[in-house]
């Protein structure tokens, strides 16, 4: 079935019914998104995108910043914003609708360096207490699949590292890239091994859009992802811990 295109008056009344297309960005993961030392405006790969699908509709862009992606997903589900900058998972999916991922992101744990821990499945042990982002991508994917340990939801990733070095958790899970910084520049620490979770990161919408809006949005991203729109975007921003995801 023919759609319209993203310039018709149709796809801009359904992806910004206030004239404005009012972009969600969580700039609680530093390799979609942060703020300029300079300017104090968020840049990055998500904002690019939204920058990108601005032109497209021919509407001007408002950048909603949140520190949590929590609070960027409740914002897009209560329409507060058109578009959102999120992992795929399905405690999210209830009022949205998402594309298919454009960054793949990995997620590991971090431990003392003297911790007996030494891979990933031995984390899943009683007694162990994992220090996690309230609201993360990786809260909700070891709500699902840790059964022994405790999970300890902590206000963001800072609060998960100053919990493990004062002994308030044993394990910090997060961002591949971030923890392994974080080991390198401190003896203290050790990054297990491979990965616990690969995140997805996809753009979504608040359902309500319709089906047209969000097949729109799909083709976007998969444009941006063939193009090398996303591989670029992540090179200019110097990011080393996110790859382009496949084409859906």
């Amino acid at each position: 079935m023919d759609r319209p295109p993203l310039s018709s008056a149709a796809m801009r009344a359904a992806f910004a019914p206030t004239g404005t297309l009012r972009a969600s960005i969580n700039l609680g993961n530093p390799i979609l998104a942060a703020r300029d030392a300079a300017s104090g405006e968020p840049t990055g790969v998500s904002v690019d995108l939204a920058r990108a699908l601005a032109q497209r509709l021919d509407l001007p862009l408002e950048c909603l910043v949140f520190d949590k992606a929590a609070q960027s997903v409740d914002t897009l589900r209560n329409e507060r914003a058109d578009i959102g900058f999120f992992a795929i998972d399905p405690a999210r999916g209830e009022g949205l609708g998402f594309t298919a991922p454009y960054v793949l992101i990995e997620g590991s744990y971090l431990v003392p360096a003297g911790a007996a821990l030494q891979d990933n499945a031995e984390v899943d042990r009683a007694g162990l207490r994992v220090g996690v982002g309230s609201g993360s991508a990786y809260d909700l994917f070891l709500t699902r699949e840790l059964r022994a340990a405790h999970i300890e939801r902590l206000f963001n990733a800072e609060a998960v590292i100053e919990a493990l070095r004062a002994g308030r958790v044993e394990v910090a899970a997060g961002i591949r890239k971030q923890l392994q910084t974080l080991a390198q520049a401190d003896a203290g620490l050790r990054l297990l091994p491979g990965r616990f979770m690969v995140i997805q990161q996809a753009m979504g919408l608040p359902a309500s859009r319709g089906a047209d809006a969000r097949a729109a949005l799909a083709a976007f991203v998969e444009e941006m992802k063939a193009s090398g729109f996303v591989a670029e975007a992540l090179a200019r921003h110097r990011i080393d811990g996110g790859t382009v995801a496949p084409a859906a």
